[in-house]
């Protein structure tokens, strides 16, 4: 019998934080390739976090974990490791020329991971990579619960739109994530009609935002994806929810806001699973465990992080995990970290 618990997801309105929640099994959010429930993983006294993201974003879901693990106090001691992904500053997941690649390459970065950290479980904070995931051979192969972040953004949005049944969604994100289309997929499943659900890519939208979220150039990327994304709402325009599907762009959450408030729209609220997925981690059965909870976390990457995005997202990660920033600024350089270069055509 599966044992079912409830996930806590946020709504992040104009000025407004409404709670929903929805129901999982420990590990419901897993990939094909995780056989074990979290049961197992909360027995622990002492457990190893992997976060990966084709870059920088997913940060902010280690730092949000990390704030939350030492308030929970379920483990004496979480080692936290954000395993970044991405293979070149030339040119990310989104440059590559076929899907098969992304997929060879991401499922690379995956066993690199799992051999080199030993992780108790993994976090895809990256939509563009957990609408590959399901397809990677390392999903077929591994034992480690795997969980990615699209099911969360999913019930997100679709708790959104059953609130408002008159309302449409518009989801941004990379290339990548629009052109797979897993969201407007998995959402008309759940029998919301095709003509709620519109999808805006927003491309190198996260590199600008990488290199720093408050940039005016960033702010024009941000207006100019907002511009265009109303301009096919057809009228009468319908009450309108944002759905913020990569994990970068909450670093520029005040740029949306913005955008949506100069185009004279006015939201029924901005919604971004990011910090929420870490939900996933925690049981309130177990909480408490343990007089505090020694955390400590590493970010490595394979290229180079360059001073201007330590400096530009540091200060914001600091705000929730000053641990979370510290690693940033003391990062591992690993060249080697993974096998990328046999994966691609040349």
């Amino acid at each position: 019998m599966k044992v079912r618990k409830t996930l806590s997801l946020s709504i992040v309105s104009l000025g407004l934080l409404v709670s929903v929640s929805l129901t999982l099994s420990p590990g419901g959010t897993k990939g094909r390739g995780s056989k074990l429930p979290l049961n197992s993983f909360f027995q622990k006294k002492r457990v190893t976090i992997a976060v990966t993201d084709s870059g920088l974003g997913g940060l902010s879901v280690v730092a949000e974990a990390v704030r939350k693990m030492k308030e929970a106090r379920i483990f004496k001691r979480v080692d936290f490791v954000f395993f970044n992904a991405l293979f070149s500053n030339e040119g990310g997941y989104n440059s590559l020329k076929t899907r098969e690649e992304k997929i060879r390459v991401f499922s690379s970065a995956l066993e690199s991971l799992e051999r080199r950290c030993r992780p108790d479980i993994i976090l895809i904070g990256c939509n563009t990579l957990s609408t590959l995931y399901e397809d990677t051979p390392y999903s077929r192969q591994t034992k480690i619960p795997v969980i990615p972040i699209v099911p969360a953004g999913v019930e997100l949005i679709a708790r959104g739109l059953k609130d408002h049944p008159e309302a449409s969604v518009i989801i941004f994100g990379t290339p990548t994530t629009i052109s797979e289309g897993t969201y407007p997929r998995e959402l008309e499943k759940q029998g919301f009609a095709p003509e709620q659900i519109r999808a805006q890519s927003c491309p190198e939208l996260e590199s600008f935002i990488e290199n720093d979220p408050r940039a005016d150039e960033t702010e024009m990327l941000i207006s100019g994806c907002v511009s265009e994304a109303v301009q096919k709402i057809p009228s009468p325009r319908p009450p309108l929810l944002v759905s913020l599907n990569c994990t970068h762009y909450g670093y520029s959450l005040p740029f949306w806001q913005k955008a949506f408030a100069e185009a004279g729209v006015e939201l029924l609220a901005i919604l971004n699973p990011n910090s929420r997925m870490t939900d996933t981690l925690f049981s309130p059965k177990h909480g408490g465990r343990h007089p505090q909870t020694e955390v400590r976390v590493r970010v490595m990457s394979m290229v180079e992080i360059s001073r201007q995005k330590i400096d530009s997202l540091a200060p914001w990660l600091e705000r929730i995990s000053p641990e979370t920033a510290e690693a940033l600024r003391r990062y591992e350089l690993r060249p080697s970290l993974f096998e990328w270069k046999k994966h691609i055509a040349r």
